[in-house]
């Protein structure tokens, strides 16, 4: 069993852990996850890894509430247990010098980025993050983006904190004063359709992360199946990383509103 040495509240359904996984510490990678399970009969579910600190052996997952398993996790305290912690899963993040990336995250999708943007600005990059949320209390790990981005731009749709207005309208601002060799999306499906179809137009590279589709993780329950280029993939052992202009969102969005 894995302990919780860490807990704190980011809003009023956003919890982020640090949690004892020396093994998984060492030998993560940006893009990652872990399936975890709270008791015996507890539902398996999948998390990308927010953080990892191998000095320490603990790594930092941001839990949303958003149904009963995440909700068992997030009643959790300092020095409760995880019953079980297994990873890291998926394909690491291709991290490598490309020149300037921007980095579109939204709501809690800011949480997997994180590693990401860290490891774009260490291989070199220029990174530019923008940030999006229906509202300011929903901005998360700002000030920890902000560390490793040569610039960040907040977007709220009610205009409570940085500009007013939608992701892409931050995306396509950057994009127009300036060359992005590469984007990388992470966040609600329709919000990464959209990102997608805008860099699309201005011919700029673009990853999506949709680990929002996994249920399974081990690709035996066929949960995140999708779309790629014409061609069947499972999120979970194939990305949870694609080309987002190849994967077919409408199909994912109609397939995600099977868990409404």
């Amino acid at each position: 069993m894995n302990k919780i040495v860490g807990k704190e509240g980011l809003s009023d359904k956003v919890v982020k852990f640090e949690i004892e996984a020396p093994l998984i510490a060492k030998s993560r990678k940006p893009g990652h996850f872990v399936i975890v399970r709270v008791g015996k009969k507890g539902e398996r579910v999948p998390y990308t890894i927010a953080a990892a600190d191998p000095q320490k052996g603990t790594i930092t997952l941001v839990i949303q509430r958003v149904g009963k398993s995440s909700e068992k996790l997030c009643q959790l305290n300092i020095g409760d247990y995880v019953t079980d912690l297994v990873g890291p899963l998926g394909k690491a993040t291709h991290i490598e010098n490309f020149g300037t990336v921007l980095c579109a995250g939204g709501g809690v999708g800011v949480a997997p980025m994180l590693p990401i943007i860290e490891g774009m600005k260490k291989a070199g990059n220029k990174v530019i993050s923008v940030l999006a949320a229906r509202t300011k209390e929903l901005i998360i790990l700002e000030e920890q983006v902000r560390k490793f981005s040569d610039e960040v731009i907040i977007m709220t749709d009610d205009g409570s904190y940085g500009e007013k207005g939608l992701i892409t309208n931050g995306v396509e601002n950057v994009i127009q004063r300036e060359k992005v060799d590469l984007c990388v999306t992470i966040g609600p499906a329709i919000m990464m359709k959209f990102v997608s179809e805008l860099t699309k137009k201005y011919d700029v590279p673009t990853i999506a992360s949709l680990n929002t589709i996994m249920v399974d993780g081990t690709g035996m329950c066929g949960a995140c199946r999708v779309t790629v280029g014409g061609k069947t993939r499972f999120v979970c052992v194939d990305g949870p990383e694609f080309d987002a202009h190849q994967v077919d969102f409408d199909e994912m969005l109609m397939r995600l509103k099977a868990y409404n």
